[in-house]
């Protein structure tokens, strides 16, 4: 009798190995991926020493930031925005990451990789996972590079750098962290839009500024329960790494990303299922 051949898929570590493999490869081969890199270090760094630069009268403009370390993160959790310099922080690396996932993931349907993909063996929630690793990967590391442009352009500035250290590190791991759900709703967004390349880099940039949440808070300031959980969970938990954060604030950075990434990850893979994907 001949031998029946069995064939067996390979496993999810298997697989999640192969397609995040060729994901960085992308990434790591694309100009894109370093121009955000730039991009994240550039802007700190402009924003401190515009600020410091004299005006048409000759007058120095009144400086942004009186420490080095608010351009990393508010001295407090703010979900009503009361200046520039509240909102001009690490934060801003969530808005443009959001472009950045928008063009990496635009860019599988455009040169027909994701057709290619999912007509061999690729699984869709094996793909929203890789793409959310990916890019969570992909904004911390500007984080990274916010975080050194800033530095630069404290110094610059001639910023005071007086600061909790430990507070700090929380904030800045807090919103590295949230660097996860972020990718993953942007991932989302993108698998929503995948057909329309502008509206999906717009609705990624829109949703990044965090405008809707904001207005919300503003709205129901006054309700403790509506703003204690949009404060908590809608904006990401991303305001509240601040200067004055604690390990509490780290868990709750980490819970909010992981609910993000798994909410985001089972609809967008359901929508990849029940639709066309080329």
């Amino acid at each position: 009798m001949a031998r029946e051949l069995k064939f067996e898929s390979p496993s999810f570590a298997k697989r999640m190995k192969g397609m995040l493999g060729v994901d960085l490869y992308r990434l790591f081969h694309t100009p894109m991926f370093y121009i955000f890199l730039g991009i994240a270090a550039i802007i700190p760094a402009m924003v401190s020493a515009m600020t410091m630069m004299p005006d048409q009268n000759g007058n120095t403009m009144e400086p942004l930031y009186s420490n080095v370390w608010q351009i990393m993160a508010a001295s407090e959790p703010l979900y009503v925005i009361r200046g520039i310099a509240d909102y001009a922080n690490m934060n801003m690396v969530f808005i443009f990451g959001g472009i950045m996932v928008s063009i990496f993931i635009g860019h599988d349907y455009k040169s027909g990789y994701v057709k290619q993909l999912f007509t061999t063996h690729a699984k869709k929630q094996d793909y929203m996972l890789s793409k959310t690793l990916v890019c969570a990967f992909a904004m911390a590391c500007m984080c990274v590079t916010y975080l050194i442009g800033g530095i630069a352009g404290g110094l610059f500035a001639g910023y005071a750098w007086d600061v909790n250290f430990g507070s700090l590190l929380m904030a800045i791991l807090g919103k590295m962290i949230m660097s996860l759900g972020w990718a993953s709703l942007y991932t989302f967004l993108n698998i929503i839009f995948r057909k329309y390349f502008g509206i999906s880099i717009a609705s990624s940039f829109f949703f990044g500024t965090g405008i809707l949440i904001i207005g919300a808070a503003a709205i129901v300031e006054n309700l403790s329960l509506p703003t204690a959980f949009l404060n908590l969970f809608l904006y990401g938990s991303s305001v509240n790494a601040c200067l004055v954060s604690n390990f509490g604030t780290l868990l709750t950075c980490i819970a909010v990303s992981v609910c993000w990434t798994l909410f985001y990850n089972l609809l967008g893979a359901r929508i990849l299922w029940k639709s066309d994907v080329y």
